[in-house]
C-alpha cells in the first residue's frame, strides 16, 4: 500500500466522522476519524435513538458481543430522548476507570472504525491528542479491534504510543505515564490497559497500524525518532495557521496588536531535518490549494493534511445549520478566525471561528454557567496524599480554586468540550432550558472554502475538495 497525496485531518469532536472518513477513502486518500469523545459521541447517538441504524449494524459486528449489548441496553433510547431531556451522562475517565467506561470507550472506538473502513479497501486513520491521556489505550484498542490502518497523535509528545501499538497488536497489557502537575521527582502516575480483560486469550490477532506523529518542529521528530519507545512511520508537519490546537510559539509568548500569539523564524520546521530522518512526511495548515500541494511535493513532502476544506461538507458532522452559515459566509468573503490564546483549558492556543451566537461571542460566553461534566481536557494533578485529582481552567471558578489551581488560570477559559458536541449536533440541555452553545473551531484558510463549493451551489462533498486539491 502506498502512501496517500491527502491526508483528511481528525477534526474536532465527531467533525471528522465516520462518514467523512469513509468517502475520503473511497476517493482514494487517506481518510480520518477524530478519536476525541468517542465515547460519549457513541452514547447520545444511542439516546437520539440511532435513526439510520449504522450505531446497531456496527455493534452487531463487534466481536465480543455482550459487551456490545451491555452499551446498547444503558444508553439507547427507541424512538430517540424527547428534546427537553438531558442527554444521559456517562462516567468520566480517571486514572482507575470504571470496566463499564472502558468496554464503552472500546466499543466506540471499534464503531467508529468499523463503519468508516465498511464495504471498501481504502486506508482510515484515527486521530488522537497526547493532551487527552485518560482514554487513550481503550481508544486504541478498540480502533486496533477495527483494523485501522494508521494512528496520528500530536498535541504533545506521543513518545510512548509506538510501543503500545505494538503490545496490543499481540494482546499484551500496556501502560501510560500520565503528565500530573505537582509530581514529586522520581514519581510516576500510570494508567494501565490489560486486552486480555475484554478478548478472550487466543481468539485472535490485531494489525499494529502505522503510526504518524504530528509535530511542529524537526526537534520533536529527531526526538520521537530517538527516543520513541518503537517505531514511528511518518509525520505530519503542521503549522500554527492549522485549525483547532496549535503548538505554542517557542520562546516567550507574544501576542499581536489583536490578541494573537506572534510565530516567528524560530517556528518554521526545517523540513531538510525531518526528510533527512528518511521517513514520509504531510504538510498541514493551509495547505488545501492545488498549487500548495504541489509546492508541498517539490518539498519532498509525500503530500499534504489538509482539514478545514473538508470540515464543512455534506458529510462531515458539523450541524448543518452551522454549515449553511459559514457556507454563506464565506461565499460573502465575511469568515474570520481568532487564534485565542486563552481559550483552550490546555494552555495551548486555539482556533476559534467568530460565528454569532457560538461561545465565540462575548455575551454568550459570559451568560453561560461554567460546568465541567465531560472532563477530556481535565488536568491531573497531585494532591497532597499523593494521589490523583483532576481540574479544568474552564470549570467553576471556585472548584477550581480549591483544587490548588490558580484564579487567573482561568480568565477567557471555554469549555471546549460542550461547545465541540454542540457543533455536531448533540448539545446537553441544561436544567434551565438552554442547550450549550457551540465553539467552532476552523484553519485561517477558511477563506477559501469558496473556492471548492461547485458554482451555483451551496453544499460540497469530500469528493468535491479531493477534485479541487488534485487540480481535476
Amino acid at each position: 500500500m502506498g502512501f496517500p497525496l491527502i491526508i483528511q485531518g481528525g477534526m474536532g469532536v465527531a467533525v471528522s466522522n465516520w462518514r467523512l472518513a469513509r468517502a475520503v477513502s473511497l476517493s482514494g486518500q487517506l481518510g480520518v476519524v477524530s478519536g476525541t469523545g468517542l465515547d460519549a459521541v457513541l452514547t447520545r447517538r444511542l439516546q437520539s435513538g440511532d435513526p439510520d441504524g449504522q450505531m446497531r449494524f456496527a455493534l452487531d459486528h463487534f466481536p465480543i458481543k455482550e459487551m456490545a449489548e451491555r452499551v446498547w441496553e444503558r444508553y439507547f433510547v427507541e424512538g430517540g430522548k424527547k428534546i427537553n431531556k438531558a442527554f444521559k451522562s456517562k462516567p468520566v475517565a480517571s486514572q482507575h476507570s470504571p470496566k463499564a467506561l472502558l468496554e464503552l470507550t472500546v466499543v466506540a472506538n471499534f464503531v467508529e472504525i468499523f463503519l468508516a473502513k465498511h464495504g471498501h479497501n481504502g486506508p482510515v486513520g484515527i486521530n488522537l491528542l497526547e493532551k487527552i491521556q485518560l482514554p487513550t489505550l481503550p481508544s486504541l484498542f478498540g480502533a486496533m479491534l477495527a483494523k485501522v490502518d494508521y494512528v496520528l497523535m500530536g498535541a504533545g509528545i506521543p513518545r510512548a504510543i509506538p510501543g503500545i501499538l505494538d503490545r496490543f497488536a499481540t494482546l499484551q497489557p500496556a501502560h501510560q505515564k500520565l503528565d500530573v502537575v505537582g509530581a514529586k521527582a522520581g514519581e510516576e502516575f500510570l494508567v494501565e490497559f490489560h486486552p486480555k480483560d475484554f478478548v478472550p486469550e487466543g481468539t485472535m490477532e490485531l494489525l499494529r497500524p502505522k503510526f504518524l506523529a504530528i509535530i511542529a518542529s524537526a526537534t520533536l521528530a529527531i526526538t520521537l525518532v530517538k527516543k520513541g519507545s518503537g517505531r514511528v512511520d511518518g509525520f505530519v508537519v503542521e503549522g500554527p495557521t492549522a485549525g483547532g490546537h496549535n503548538a505554542p510559539p517557542r520562546g516567550a509568548m507574544h501576542l499581536s496588536d489583536s490578541g494573537e500569539p506572534v510565530y516567528g523564524p524560530r517556528d518554521v520546521p526545517d523540513l531538510k531535518e525531518i526528510a533527512d530522518l528518511g521517513l514520509p512526511f504531510w504538510l498541514a495548515g493551509s495547505y488545501a490549494e492545488p498549487h500548495k500541494l504541489k509546492e508541498a511535493l517539490a518539498l519532498g513532502a509525500a503530500g499534504i493534511q489538509a482539514g478545514t476544506v473538508f470540515a464543512f461538507c455534506n458529510e462531515s458532522g458539523i450541524d448543518a445549520e452551522i454549515k449553511r452559515q459559514v457556507i454563506e459566509q464565506s461565499l460573502t468573503g465575511k469568515l474570520s478566525v481568532f487564534t485565542d490564546p486563552l481559550a483552550s483549558p490546555t494552555g495551548f492556543p486555539f482556533k476559534v471561528l467568530q460565528l454569532e451566537g457560538s461561545l465565540a461571542d462575548a455575551d454568550v460566553f459570559e451568560q453561560r454557567d461554567r460546568i465541567c461534566d465531560l472532563g477530556y481536557l481535565r488536568q491531573s494533578y497531585r494532591k497532597e496524599d499523593g494521589t490523583i485529582g483532576y481540574r479544568c481552567p474552564a470549570e467553576p471558578l471556585e472548584d477550581y480554586v480549591a483544587k490548588g489551581g490558580k484564579i487567573e488560570e482561568t480568565d477567557s477559559r471555554k469549555c471546549v468540550c460542550n461547545g465541540l458536541f454542540s457543533t455536531v449536533g448533540y448539545p446537553q440541555r441544561r436544567k434551565d432550558g438552554k442547550f450549550e452553545p457551540a465553539l467552532i473551531t476552523a484553519g485561517d484558510d477558511i477563506e477559501n472554502l469558496s473556492k471548492v463549493i461547485p458554482a451555483g451551489q451551496n453544499t460540497y462533498s469530500a469528493a468535491d475538495v479531493i477534485a479541487y486539491l488534485l487540480g481535476e
